[in-house]
Order: C-alpha cells, then sequence, then structure tokens
C-alpha cells in the first residue's frame, strides 16, 4: 500500500510538532445514523485525530442526544453522513449544533457529503470530506489549532488517495451492547461487532451512492488492522461481526485473508457480509470457505428480478442470476438476504406482484424485512441515473428537503400502492408484527392495486426465519419522524 503523503501527515503530529497538552483542542465527532451499529468512521478518525493529539468527543444520536456539555468547547464539530437517512438528520441537527456551539467550525464529511456540498454550505458547513477523509479531517484541525480561520477550503473535496489505516479508537463510543444485536433463528441473540475491511466499489451501478464519489476505486483495510479492530470488539463482547464493506468480494483475496485470519485466532466467532450477485456466482468456490469459517448471511442487493429494471440500473447480474446465486448460498448453507429497490420509474403493478411471487416461490419471505418492500428509488445529487438517455424527463428539479429528485410514476397507481406499502410496513414494525404477517398484508394490498383476487398464502409459503440484526431499516429509506427529533 503506499503510504504517500499521508503518512507525513501523521508524523508532522509527532512529539517535535505535539503542542503543550495544556493548549486544549477539542474536536466533536457526530454520528446521525449507521444502521444500527458502532461506527468505523467515528473510530477510525478519532485514532487519527487522537494520534495528532487532538482531544476527541464522540456523539452517536442513534443514542445519544446532542447536549451542551459534549459540545461545549468544540473548536471543530464534524458530522459523519454515510448514508441518506444519517444526511436527512444531520441536516436537522446542524442548525442545533450551530446553537451549542457557536464558535466551532462546522465539517460534514462521508459519502454523501461530496454529493450535498451546495445545501451543506448553505446551512453554514464550511468543509466537506469525502472518500478518505481521514487526512482532510486531521489537516483541517491542524490549521484551526493553528490559528487559521480555514474560511476556505484547502483539503480536497473527494480525496481517493491510499491512506495508512490504523487501529480504531472505539473508546469515546457506547458500549456495543447498546447497538443492533444477531438474532438467531431459534430467537437467541448476540452481540455484534461491525468492521469495515475496505471502502468504495469497483463497479459502477447506476442508482448506488458509492459510485458518484469512488468512481470504481475501492480501498483496502490491512488485515493486521482489520484483526486488531476485531479484537478490541470481541474483548469488549461481541460473539458476531458484521462486514460494513459496500462489497466485501471487491478484493476476494483480501476478503479471504481477513477470514482465515479471524477465524484462526476467534474460531467461534460468526459473521455477515455483503457480497454482489455476480461475484456470489463468479467466486462460487468460495462460498464453502466462508461457511466453514462461520458465515451465518450474506447480504446481497438484489434490487429487482425485473432483468429490464436491472439493466437500467446496471446491476451486471439477471433474475436468473439472482436465483443461481441464491442456490449457491443455500447449498454452502448459508444465509441469502436480499434487498430491493421494488418501486421505480420502470415499476409496473404486475411487476410489483411478480417480486411477491417470486419471494414466495423462493421461499424469501422470512428473509425480506418490510421496509424492503416498499423503498422508493431515490435519485441524489450526481447520480449516474442522470447520466441514462432520457432519464432527466422522468424527474423533477431537485429537492433539497429530500435530497434528491423527485419522481412521480407514470401511472398513479404504482405511487398509491408505495405509500400504502410503507405505511403497511411502518405499522407492522411499531407493533412488532411478524415479517410473514406483514408481508401476507402487502401481498393482499399488491392484490387489490391489480383488482385482482387475492391469492391464498400458505404460512410455509414464506420460508423459515434466518439469521438477521436486529436493525431492520435501509440507507435509503425515509427518516422517521422519532428519527428526525431524537437529538
Amino acid at each position: 500500500m503506499d503510504r504517500g503523503n499521508d503518512s507525513c501527515l501523521l508524523s508532522s503530529a509527532g512529539e517535535e510538532n505535539r503542542p503543550d497538552p495544556a493548549a486544549r483542542f477539542k474536536v466533536v465527532l457526530i454520528n446521525p445514523y449507521e444502521l444500527g451499529r458502532q461506527p468505523f468512521a467515528l473510530a477510525e478518525p478519532s485514532a487519527w485525530l487522537k494520534q495528532a493529539g487532538f482531544e476527541v468527543q464522540c456523539i452517536d444520536l442513534s443514542l445519544q442526544k446532542l447536549a451542551p456539555d459534549l459540545l461545549a468547547g468544540a473548536k471543530l464539530a464534524a458530522l459523519y453522513v454515510g448514508m441518506h437517512t444519517a444526511t436527512r438528520i444531520a441536516v436537522e441537527a446542524i442548525p442545533r449544533i450551530r446553537e451549542m456551539a457557536p464558535h466551532a467550525h462546522l465539517c460534514v464529511y462521508g459519502l454523501y457529503a461530496p454529493m450535498n456540498q451546495k445545501l451543506l454550505r448553505g446551512l453554514g458547513v464550511k468543509t466537506i470530506l469525502g472518500g478518505e477523509f481521514e487526512p482532510g479531517l486531521v489537516s483541517l484541525a491542524q490549521r484551526l489549532r493553528a490559528g487559521d480561520a480555514c474560511d476556505a477550503q484547502l483539503e480536497p473535496v473527494v480525496n481517493l488517495a491510499r491512506i495508512t489505516f490504523i487501529t480504531p479508537d472505539r473508546s469515546g463510543l457506547p458500549h456495543l451492547q447498546r447497538y443492533a444485536h444477531l438474532i438467531l433463528p431459534d430467537g437467541s441473540k448476540k452481540m455484534v461487532g461491525f468492521i469495515e475491511a475496505s471502502r468504495g466499489c469497483k463497479h459502477l451501478c447506476r442508482h448506488c451512492p458509492v459510485v458518484p464519489v469512488y468512481q470504481g476505486k475501492f480501498r483496502v483495510v490491512p488485515v493486521e488492522v482489520v484483526l486488531a479492530d476485531i479484537s478490541q470488539q470481541v474483548q469488549a463482547g461481541a460473539a458476531h461481526i458484521s462486514f460494513g464493506d459496500p462489497d466485501f468480494f471487491n478484493g476476494p483475496g483480501h476478503a479471504m485473508k481477513v477470514v482465515a485470519a479471524m477465524h484462526a485466532k476467534f474460531p467461534v466467532l460468526s459473521f455477515d457480509a455483503t457480497i454482489k450477485i455476480q461475484h456470489l456466482i463468479d467466486h462460487a468456490g468460495l462460498l464453502s470457505q466462508l461457511r466453514a469459517a462461520g458465515c451465518l448471511f450474506i447480504t446481497a442487493a438484489v434490487e429487482s428480478v425485473d432483468d429490464k429494471v436491472l439493466e437500467y440500473l446496471a446491476k451486471n447480474h439477471t433474475r436468473t442470476g439472482f436465483e443461481r446465486a441464491l442456490q449457491l448460498c443455500r447449498d454452502a448453507g448459508i444465509f441469502l438476504a436480499p434487498t430491493f429497490v421494488p418501486f421505480t420509474p420502470w415499476t409496473t403493478l404486475e411487476g410489483y406482484l411478480d417480486l411477491l411471487r417470486t419471494l414466495v416461490r423462493l421461499r424469501l419471505a422470512e428473509a425480506v424485512p418490510p421496509i424492503q418492500l416498499c423503498i422508493r428509488l431515490l435519485v441524489p445529487e450526481g447520480s449516474y441515473l442522470l447520466q441514462l438517455p432520457g432519464f432527466r424527463e422522468m424527474i423533477e428539479p431537485f429537492d433539497a428537503k429530500l435530497l434528491g429528485y423527485p419522481w412521480r410514476h407514470a401511472d398513479s397507481r404504482v405511487d398509491a400502492l408505495q405509500h400504502a406499502v410503507q405505511s403497511c410496513a411502518a405499522q407492522g414494525d411499531q407493533q412488532g408484527g411478524s415479517r410473514s404477517d406483514i408481508f401476507g398484508q402487502i401481498w393482499r394490498l399488491a392484490h387489490a392495486a391489480l383488482g385482482i383476487k387475492v391469492e391464498q398464502l400458505d404460512r410455509a409459503d414464506s420460508g423459515g426465519p434466518i439469521a438477521r440484526l436486529s436493525e431492520p431499516w435501509y440507507c435509503c429509506a425515509e427518516p422517521t419522524e422519532q428519527q428526525l427529533q431524537s437529538f
């Protein structure tokens, strides 16, 4: 790995340049939302900043409230926006942060920061960092500490240079037991650790928010750093590791080295990962090794079972490929947890019902959180969908509140069904309904939208429960009112 200028950046904060400890400089890192997981994207920059001599306060808004005492004395407040929901929450939180820490320099970093640069700067954010953001955060903090007002951003908005990862510092975050846990098919639970073994993605799926920032590049975290991070989370009580890489098999050789090292040191540790459908097929021979090392389930962004929609999204797989990957996982003894974007400008009522029928035929209804069945295609600024011929004619002007380009379906019944399914999923989740029961309600809604007789479902059609995380929300789902007001 090329350490380049990043090593120099860290060494510049060595003993010879380290400030007097009495000269307190406080950096506050804020995580709005991370799918119920303890955020690597706060722990890693926390380690960098502490190594450079800064005092760091971490705030996770999914578990903590903004409070004047947490922000007191902050010279730099940086919010991490790794997903759409987090960005929506950050936009609501920024005015309160400015009230509580009026003298703090505001920074927003992460995947969604560059895409929403204009909006964020309009809210008073002075620094935007995307890609490999750690060097930029340290550079910004060093300039502020040296007395620079930093009114002009010198750090690159998007940095794709290779950086020197160090062991994340999770000491300032809430304990793992407060985050999402693993629920096994028998109902038992395990504490979960969250790891990133790589960032970015080498694929160019048109709807994916990773693509506008990383543009087909990905960066790996060294095996020894990943293992050190796993070790500290196991020591904290983690019995299962969730890999948060956009695609664990972007570098299959690296992934298998990580898995082998983890299994050798912690042979009873289980794990899950996200892997592209095409990668599951191309590297089918590795699935049995994953299972032997403790892999319980794999999340795969299937998105649709309509080949035409998959072509529009540039997913590089087909419906047949999805079914092939599912069988490969089942043969290896690994659960496949598919995710979907079922509502797009190309969705038809018949196509939506076909998706539900496919889930029944494949006995996957229990494997899919109800929220997945109401996801509406999000078109953020910079989306590669905007390059699709004729697509701009299907969307409306950018909506700052939505953080995307709204669109209305040519068939109003499709939009009505999406709203009905979303309400059904949200209500079912609030009432603690089973996935099978909520699926049955959505099944009836889809038939009613088409005005056809409801086909009877047998309970066995849903399939059995699978190992899953307790946080069912999705990165492109609408944030709830509770999330927007919780901080």
